[in-house]
């Protein structure tokens, strides 16, 4: 095989103005007689040849395809490959990578669009999600949305609509209210463009097909005055961002209310309460119920306490213990018994205690409600329920959600869960 001696010097620029380039890359031009330049921005490259240098050169319209590599394999001398930003980062570099030597290439990155886009707005970025939509479908975006991060950047794609599947998205998942939403247009060139949008609006016409999307977290809270009588929206309830477990989706906690049938009176126990959502819509659904909430993370009452806010209701206790210890060490003749109790967030031999210690006592009509993830844990508890007077039923429940991407809707299924109920 002949050696090849040439080298392809991949430059990623942030400015269509020579001058604005290191002195190195000047010379680097200076000397180099072929150069690549995408078609979006061919024309601005092309004239540095006639503005600013003597050499005259012979430019390559790149539609980082195909016809790129085979061009590029045809030179005999060093070349320059224009990019933008990091030719290494959601760039060109994996692609050149992927078909040649990494002795034939050198990469001279420039600030990425999403440094200089939060620089611009002066916002930290080290917790940043960051996607790339350009030529990719909307999975991996769909993805970074259930985490819920603090801020998310999006490089776009005009040709497949980009802007619209995010707005959908963010509407799909009930987050418009949940982030702020920045576009970025041309950033870092001299047509520079960053507006907030509305996106329950219409999107702005006669966008620069050189765009980004940052979305932050909002700081505003909505007003539970505009909250659903039933069926309320997980982005109300304030979850910690590392555990967004601690929420039963809006799905499951539907079906959970409804078997619990909730009596105008009386007392409801949330084991596991996480933060706080079954017990605080049940309340909010049946305002005369006395709320007892129970969970042992450190950080859960300050979590349900700043819930109740949110729903307009307050529990009548909130225990940041081990339901263990309450069963164990408390005095449970000095509280309610339940009418109603849901179990969940705790294992199966912690589920059988309670129902052992908890369900005995409850009365003809009573109501224990369990959601399971864990199908060898059913028969047990079942049993265990049965064992006390409980009539059993289970109940299996998979939804899927509409998303939208460019090509229409896929269905994204959610983590399906089986509902214990026991009626005594």
């Amino acid at each position: 095989m002949t050696e090849v001696n040439r080298k392809i010097h991949v430059v990623g620029i942030n400015s269509y103005i020579f001058e604005d380039l290191p002195p190195k890359l000047q010379d680097l031009f200076i000397k180099t007689g072929n150069i690549a330049v995408p078609n979006s921005y061919f024309e601005e490259i092309k004239s540095w040849s006639e503005n600013a240098l003597l050499k005259k050169k012979s430019f390559f319209a790149s539609k980082s395809n195909f016809e790129l590599i085979n061009w590029l394999r045809s030179q005999e001398t060093d070349v320059i490959l224009i990019s933008r930003g990091d030719p290494l980062w959601f760039g060109i570099g994996r692609m050149l990578l992927e078909n040649f030597p990494k002795d034939e290439l050198s990469f001279y990155p420039s600030n990425t669009c999403f440094q200089l886009a939060f620089s611009k707005l002066k916002i930290p970025w080290q917790d940043t999600i960051n996607v790339s939509m350009h030529g990719r479908d909307s999975t991996k975006l769909v993805e970074a949305l259930k985490t819920k991060p603090s801020s998310l950047a999006i490089i776009t794609d005009p040709n497949k609509k980009s802007l619209e599947i995010i707005q959908k998205n963010l509407s799909e998942l009930n987050l418009i209210d949940f982030y702020d939403f920045w576009l970025c247009e041309e950033i870092g060139f001299d047509n520079e463009n960053i507006k907030k949008l509305n996106l329950k609006e219409s999107l702005p016409t006669n966008l620069s097909n050189l765009n980004i999307a940052v979305l932050t977290k909002t700081k505003k809270f909505n007003s539970n005055n505009n909250l659903p009588p039933f069926g309320i929206s997980d982005v109300i309830f304030k979850t910690f961002e590392d555990r967004p477990n601690l929420l039963t989706k809006r799905e499951i906690r539907i079906q959970i209310l409804a078997d619990l049938e909730l009596p105008k009176n009386g007392v409801i126990w949330d084991i596991g309460a996480g933060c706080g959502s079954i017990g605080l819509e049940a309340l909010k659904l049946r305002p005369n119920l006395d709320l007892f909430c129970i969970d042992k993370r450190i950080g859960s009452k300050q979590l349900i306490l700043e819930n109740s806010r949110r729903v307009g209701v307050k529990p009548k206790f909130i225990f940041e213990e081990d339901i263990n210890n309450t069963l164990n060490k408390r005095d449970l003749s000095s509280y309610e018994k339940p009418n109603r109790l849901v179990i969940g967030g705790c294992n199966k031999n912690t589920k059988l205690q309670i129902i052992n210690k908890l369900g005995q006592d409850m009365s003809i009509g009573d109501i224990i409600v369990i959601p399971i993830i864990d199908i060898q844990t059913i028969k047990e508890l079942k049993d265990e329920l049965e064992d006390k007077n409980f009539e059993t039923n289970l109940n299996l429940i998979q939804t899927y959600k509409s998303l939208s991407i460019s090509e229409g809707m896929r269905l994204e299924p959610n983590n399906p869960v089986f509902i214990l109920k026991g009626k005594k």
